[in-house]
């Protein structure tokens, strides 16, 4: 009996202890023995819980207790996740992990304790909730080069994108109704203006390159400026709106990544994905294109992953699993040299000004309920290039179009 803790008893914590409890005739024929939810760490008290007895507000309790050989950190932020993981990390305790925030700020150094005392730090569920795309990357998509990520890599801004596409409603009306259905938060910023999509790429684009992409580093847009227009154009041009999260080697070695709206066109996988679902677009130079598809987070699809990992660690003892991410920075192109076709809204004043500015503009025409502005979409042309043409304009809103 492999016996494990659990850190924060939220959501994510209490998915864990539920489905090794329910999926217990499972996870002992896979791995051949049993999982035992020993120690559960929270500030809180959960009396009249099955893991009452559990509950332990100490987490020395854990961390010496010679039976736990695994831990589950699903406490979320920085602090003081780091310090709990380093520590159990030191002393030879596997850790898995749903924590994106704490994997993209400190993933390299937390993998390399972990390698000195041979354990395992692991973060499936830290990209994509229930979807493996981590391990596929470290295991199955190991002979590859791989040159291109792109995804939808955060549930709650397209269920907001869904509704706004298909409802005709507006963003703040959106964002009502997914927090109304939980799956927006109260201050739901790290969702809307993307920096959960962001941290999330900037971990697959580590992967990627086996260095260290700094969440920091990536340019970050949300989707808060995104309106009703935009989508009514989108439609027309059988198209569709969604934030995503891309990583892209080009032939001369330029490496870009972002995360921002784009239009997708119909033609592309990530078109047809909507509501609280995700997933990722992965290119190998050999294996072609590949995507991993289904829930990006809740309660069970998150814990299941973390479960994976913790069968993981469970069936190599001693064992420290491959993943090759080194702490040294990767040099990201300028992302003012990236290239794309832009869609741009402006007023209707500025039609003849802003097809002279913009070059190879092919005007469109005004969908139904569109009026008092004009519509363009320019041809491929650099960041940098787009905002000296856009100088001077009353541009009303802009959104790439994905290549």
């Amino acid at each position: 009996m492999t016996q494990i803790a659990i850190l924060g008893f939220g959501t994510v914590g209490g998915g864990v202890a539920e489905l090794i409890d329910l999926n217990r005739k499972a996870i002992e024929s896979r791995l051949g023995e049993g999982l035992y939810v020993k120690r559960i760490l929270d500030l809180r008290d959960f009396p009249g819980s099955p893991y009452a007895d559990r509950i332990t507000h100490d987490f020395e309790d854990i961390l010496s207790d010679p039976e736990i050989s695994i831990i589950c950190e699903t406490m979320g932020g920085k602090e003081p996740a780091y310090t709990f993981s380093r520590k159990a990390l030191e002393r030879g305790i596997s850790v898995c992990t749903s924590n994106k925030e704490l994997v993209a700020a400190h993933g390299p150094e937390l993998l390399e304790i972990a390698r000195k005392n041979g354990c395992n730090y692991l973060f499936e569920a830290s990209v994509g909730g229930g979807i493996p795309i981590i391990r596929p990357m470290n295991t199955s998509m190991a002979p590859e080069d791989i040159t291109s990520i792109m995804g939808i890599l955060n549930g709650t801004t397209n269920y907001i994108m869904t509704r706004m596409e298909h409802a005709g409603i507006g963003f703040e009306e959106a964002l009502k109704e997914a927090q109304e259905k939980g799956y927006a938060e109260r201050n739901p910023e790290a969702d809307v203006e993307g920096h959960d999509a962001c941290r999330k790429i900037a971990i697959l684009s580590s992967l990627m390159c086996g260095r260290t992409v700094r969440y920091e580093d990536v340019p970050c847009e949300g989707i808060s400026s995104v309106t009703v227009n935009d989508f009514r154009y989108a439609r027309a041009m059988q198209m569709a709106i969604k934030l995503l999260g891309t990583s892209k080697r080009d032939s001369e070695g330029n490496f870009f990544v972002r995360t921002a709206p784009y239009l997708v066109p119909a033609s592309n996988p990530l078109h047809s994905v909507e509501d609280v679902f995700n997933a990722v677009y992965v290119h190998g130079n050999t294996v072609d294109d590949l995507m991993f598809y289904g829930r990006g987070a809740g309660k069970f699809p998150t814990a299941s992953a973390v479960v994976s990992d913790v069968i993981d660690c469970a069936r190599n003892p001693g064992h420290t699993l491959a993943c090759k991410w080194e702490p040294e920075i990767m040099k990201l192109s300028d992302p003012a040299e990236e290239v794309f076709r832009y869609f741009v809204r402006l007023d209707k004043a500025e039609e003849k000004k802003a097809a002279a500015a913009y070059a190879g503009a092919m005007m469109l025409e005004a969908p139904e309920g569109v009026t008092g502005e004009c519509a363009l979409l320019t041809g491929p042309m650099t960041e940098k290039a787009f905002s000296e043409a856009s100088a001077g304009l009353q541009v009303l809103s802009f959104i790439r179009m994905l290549g």
